[in-house]
């Protein structure tokens, strides 16, 4: 029982942190980036909201109330980078990440949808016929929120070098880790066999 339990939630860290499968990571670096240590509860929150997002999208997949079309869900899954990255980098040193707490929290909630039912595939090819789905759903998602953590902390410390050793200002930080994300999932989207 607790050796399933760590195969799944190492299941879950695994997925997140797959080198193949990166666009995960893209989002919680544009996610992450605007803050600092001392904002970690905003972003635990925020992390947590997405999670909660892909978890119910998750749940709605493996139990069939929603049916995923894998193109228009892998074409959407960078699109979320971009909104983010592109949002960053119009409101990078205007503290909006403070003002406009709501409309974060909101869009990350609904982020997280689109990602989990990326998840959904994987995880009803993993667990398809599965009794207790639920438990299972649940133990994938705690390895996803592990593997999520140990990124927005490698965010944050790299922030934080970033800024104080390298003397970057707050803004131009955000806005070239942004940049270079926005690069990076311009080709995800450009690639997408949504597009093709």
């Amino acid at each position: 029982m607790l050796e399933n339990f760590w195969d799944n939630v190492t299941y879950g860290v695994n997925h997140v942190l797959d080198i193949n499968a990166y666009d995960h990571v893209l989002f919680l670096i544009v996610l992450t980036v605007p803050y600092l240590f001392k904002d970690w509860k905003r972003v635990l929150l925020l992390v947590s909201v997405f999670t909660l997002g892909h978890t119910l999208s998750l749940v709605l997949a493996a139990y069939g109330v929603v049916k995923i079309n894998v193109q228009i869900v892998e074409f959407l899954i960078p699109i979320t980078i971009l909104i983010m990255g592109v949002f960053n980098v119009f409101t990078a040193g205007k503290n909006v990440q403070k003002t406009k707490v709501g409309v974060l929290f909101v869009s990350t909630l609904f982020f997280g949808l689109v990602h989990g039912l990326g998840f959904a595939r994987e995880f009803q090819m993993m667990f398809g016929d599965a009794d207790n789905k639920l438990v299972l759903l649940l133990e994938f998602a705690l390895g996803i929120e592990f593997a999520q953590l140990i990124i927005v902390f490698i965010v944050l410390f790299l922030g934080f070098l970033g800024q104080t050793i390298f003397r970057f200002s707050k803004r131009d930080w955000v806005m070239v880790v942004s940049a270079i994300v926005i690069g990076l999932v311009i080709p995800m989207i450009l690639n997408s066999n949504f597009l093709a």
